[in-house]
């Protein structure tokens, strides 16, 4: 398995934060190589359900994300299902007058076994620099209101 975790202090409070991320439609304006993600469902826990489909290395992977543990304002972790087999984990902690976001997924890497002691260095640095503009966008376009 495959850990990556960022953070970024955005100028806005936890619940501003959370709610602008707790819609699955709005994930493709800041996650760079998401190209799809649209609610399935709102689970009982007041969480999503959602499909979505990105592209790793190249590749276009689909799949499923469902909220197992939805706490507004503080946290959303999502279990990922499909092509991406893993979780993501949303933090929203309060900062002095904004929130300290942090981003954090851990999930297997896809392809052959036989390949993964080569791809795995390879999609930990694309995944770094990924979430690395997906902070700094999500940063951007909360602030700017």
């Amino acid at each position: 398995m495959l850990t990556i975790r960022d953070d970024i202090w955005i100028d806005a409070p936890p619940p501003a934060v959370f709610d602008y991320m707790d819609e699955p439609e709005r994930q493709v304006e800041f996650t760079p190589s998401l190209s799809r993600s649209e609610r399935i469902e709102r689970l009982p826990n007041g969480g999503s359900r959602a499909r979505y489909t990105f592209s790793l290395l190249g590749l276009s992977l689909t799949g499923e994300v469902r909220a197992t543990d939805y706490e507004r304002p503080d946290r959303i972790v999502f279990a990922m299902t499909g092509d991406l087999r893993g979780s993501i984990r949303w933090y929203f902690e309060p900062e002095g007058e904004g929130t300290r976001f942090t981003y954090a997924a851990t999930y297997a890497v896809p392809g052959p076994a036989i390949l993964k002691p080569l791809l795995t260095p390879l999609v930990r640095r694309y995944n770094q620099s990924e979430i690395a503009q997906l902070l700094q966008n999500l940063k951007h376009i909360v602030e700017r209101g």
